[in-house]
């Protein structure tokens, strides 16, 4: 795997510590080497040169020539980026500092979370914490924020407090038009905030419709993100010029599989089919395997309308109740989606295997296919549990039972095992296997959640990843392992939080879990940990803190392999209807299959950023909807008694996830009768203060559901005793 970036050296930490340990002595290099046990030249030149830079950015001061001493945190000013907290608190990260900086209230405004700040230190606690007032903001994160319009008969105000937001915005009466009522949904901007303004002043950009409608509250999680709603009128123009005919000029520039078997798998739901299999059988033990995308580099041409918003938008975003497409649906859901019984232009990785999984032969190219058959995942999964060519009525796409034909049925079984060999070589090779249940909701007419349902990973979802898996891994290869590197894409992710491995260990050990970070092989003992507590009431709590260890996955140009899935080379090639990194990785794979010439890294480094900072605001937006869906379920379940398992403790109460449908809500402190508790951090626990009673990471307990605020969308629950 490649090098992790966590391994560069760095003396910046290790020298503010050695003199904040030592604030009114002076030290000269070779003293200071000696206390950080230093001894080669070439770290001891790297020594001297950050002691004259923190000397020269006014953290050290030279009292004496060739001595250094320590300013006092009273005199500092730093920069770095703002993170507020739900209770109002704030802290600063810097990237000269250890710690953060801790800001109280009434010393955060006028900065926002995410903002990056001046901050000066003010103070400087017994236990080391820093404590400082916001001075200056540098740059803002977001401008617009989404709030509830409230009018009184003086003054109007949105109402923004809630999450992050500490503050409401004041609203000049004069913008108060019949399109505004008090109690809407709204969007606010920043227009000022006065040095001795109580609140900011903002402007009312649009009324987003009536809190807690689920078309509204939909509508206001993409706008508090920054989310597109819909395509500009000249993006929807180009898409309906795109020329959809297949021609027989192009079909000569590409290997035809029109002929070879070919079908989709996917989800129920689904409308745009990026992905496609073909197979063939080449004798007893050799397989061709195609893995075809669909084309979209074909139609979305570089610097074209069409190619500028997909790369504004840089991912589609799933919502619970609908799907805000990268491309406009004229090309996601017709021109270059896998529709059953139609010709389309594919880029397609094709491969010779074996039946263990093994690559002997392999091809990248511009293909042309025909899909004869559709799937549903549920579908594949009953011809694979019951080994018969018959879907039933309960599971067809129709509504009426058929049988497949004997060449489609040899081939799920064939690619299921051959599938099945593949995960188990990667499990072996260190690959983290995170089987999370996905919560799903049953939506009536109007898009009322019904009920709750529980999606999992089956061996037909197994089957279809593991072969994208492959197609993903070797492309990047194919980039990567030439003797010189060519340009590409990839999808990185680092090694895990060795703090918050130790965290998840001493956690774990409280339900008689084992996890080894001695051993080299971490990954096996976090499987481990993983399958053992699978089908328990603490698994989701389990996964989701051996998750929060894992380093975020990004896009970049410099590899250093996907620690997750224990590959060397990964990208994202499988997705391009959905993904902009795949169009790129499809433009970059063109052009080095032509031998071109491939430039413009900076800029390639540039959107990759840029891409993954989008496809974080957007799985936010989807967890946000589904928070928004559960509360909105549990509005009618008010009163009633549920079971659950404490899946988060603070300082403020207890967390509780409950066991039927995974909603998650608070139970405060002050609402736990019988006892004061007092939070024990260190042991994730409440303690009672005269009882003794522990409530910690879970426990299960019965709880009754005592409110379901959709504004704040924030679920109250009551302990039962048992």
């Amino acid at each position: 795997m490649g090098k992790s970036k966590k391994k560069n050296p760095s003396f910046k930490k290790k020298l503010l510590a050695f003199f904040t340990s030592h604030p009114e002595q002076d030290f000269n290099y070779k003293q200071v080497a000696a206390a950080l046990n230093i001894r080669d030249t070439k770290n001891r030149n790297a020594l001297i040169k950050q002691m004259n830079l923190d000397a020269a950015s006014g953290i050290l001061t030279s009292s004496k020539p060739g001595k250094f001493r320590y300013v006092p945190a009273q005199q500092q000013v730093y920069t770095g980026r703002l993170e507020v907290t739900s209770s109002g608190r704030g802290f600063v990260i810097c990237e000269d500092l250890e710690d953060d900086i801790r800001i109280v209230q009434k010393n955060i405004a006028p900065a926002f979370d995410g903002d990056i700040v001046d901050v000066e230190t003010i103070n400087k606690k017994r236990n080391g914490t820093l404590e400082g007032r916001i001075i200056n903001v540098v740059e803002r994160k977001k401008i617009r924020f989404v709030g509830q319009l409230q009018i009184d008969r003086n003054h109007a105000f949105v109402l923004t407090r809630g999450g992050r937001n500490y503050t409401d915005f004041y609203i000049d009466k004069t913008q108060l038009t019949a399109d505004y009522s008090s109690g809407d949904k709204v969007l606010v901007e920043l227009k000022d905030w006065p040095k001795n303004a109580s609140s900011p002043f903002g402007i009312l950009i649009e009324n987003l419709g009536t809190p807690g409608d689920t078309s509204t509250e939909m509508h206001a999680i993409l706008t508090d993100y920054g989310l597109p709603l819909r395509f500009p009128k000249e993006v929807e123009a180009a898409a309906k010029k795109i020329d959809h005919e297949i021609t027989a000029e192009e079909i000569k520039k590409r290997r035809d599989f029109r002929s070879t078997l070919t079908f989709t798998i996917d989800p129920k739901t689904a409308k745009d089919f990026d992905d496609a299999l073909s197979f063939k059988k080449l004798s007893e033990d050799r397989f061709e395997v195609g893995i075809h995308i669909a084309d979209v580099s074909h139609y979305v041409r570089p610097h074209s309308v069409l190619d500028e918003e997909a790369i504004e938008r840089a991912t589609s975003v799933y919502l619970v109740d609908r799907v805000v497409p990268m491309l406009p649906e004229v090309l996601s859901n017709g021109v270059c989606s896998l529709r059953p019984h139609e010709e389309k232009y594919t880029f397609s990785a094709v491969f010779e295997l074996d039946s263990k999984g093994n690559i002997l032969k392999e091809w990248f190219g511009k293909t042309v296919i025909y899909s004869d058959h559709r799937f549903a995942y549920e579908e594949v999964q009953e011809v694979i549990e019951t080994n018969q060519p018959i879907v039933g009525a309960a599971t067809s796409l129709t509504g009426n039972e058929y049988t497949i034909d004997d060449a489609v049925f040899e081939a799920i079984v064939c690619l299921n095992k051959i599938a099945k060999n593949i995960r188990h070589d990667r499990m072996q090779a260190g690959a983290i296997s995170f089987d999370r249940v996905e919560v799903n909701f049953h939506l009536d007419a109007n898009d009322q959640p019904e009920g709750v349902y529980f999606k999992t990973s089956k061996d037909a979802n197994k089957l279809i990843e593991e072969f994208m898996l492959m197609a993903n891994r070797q492309v990047a290869r194919f980039a990567g392992q030439r003797s010189a590197p060519l340009p590409m894409v990839y999808r990185v992710h680092d090694e895990p939080d060795p703090d918050k491995l130790f965290n998840l260990q001493s956690v774990v050990a409280g339900f008689g879990y084992q996890l080894n970070l001695k051993t080299k092989n971490i990954s096996h003992s976090i499987n481990q940990l993983l399958l053992k507590s699978q089908g328990t009431q603490e698994q989701n709590m389990i996964d989701t803190l051996a998750i929060r260890c894992m380093s975020k996955a990004e896009y970049t140009t410099h590899n250093i392999g996907h620690y997750g899935l224990a590959f060397d080379h990964y990208t994202h090639f499988t997705s391009p209807i959905r993904r902009y990194p795949d169009i790129m990785v499809h433009r970059l794979l063109e052009q080095h299959l032509k031998q071109q010439k491939v430039g413009g890294i900076e800029r390639l480094e540039e959107q990759c950023h840029y891409a993954s900072q989008r496809e974080q605001l957007a799985t936010k937006a989807e967890r946000d909807s589904v928070k928004f869906m559960q509360i909105k379920f549990m509005e009618g379940q008010v009163g009633k008694q549920f079971v659950g398992v404490i899946s988060g403790v603070t300082d403020r109460g207890i967390y509780v996830e409950l066991l039927a449908n995974k909603c998650e809500g608070m139970i405060r402190i002050k609402d736990i009768p019988g006892d004061y508790y007092h939070y024990d951090q260190r042991n994730h626990c409440l303690i009672g203060e005269r009882t003794k009673q522990v409530l910690q990471l879970g426990d299960q307990v019965n709880i009754e559901v005592k409110s379901a605020d959709l504004l704040k969308r924030h679920l109250d629950f009551l302990l039962v005793s048992d």
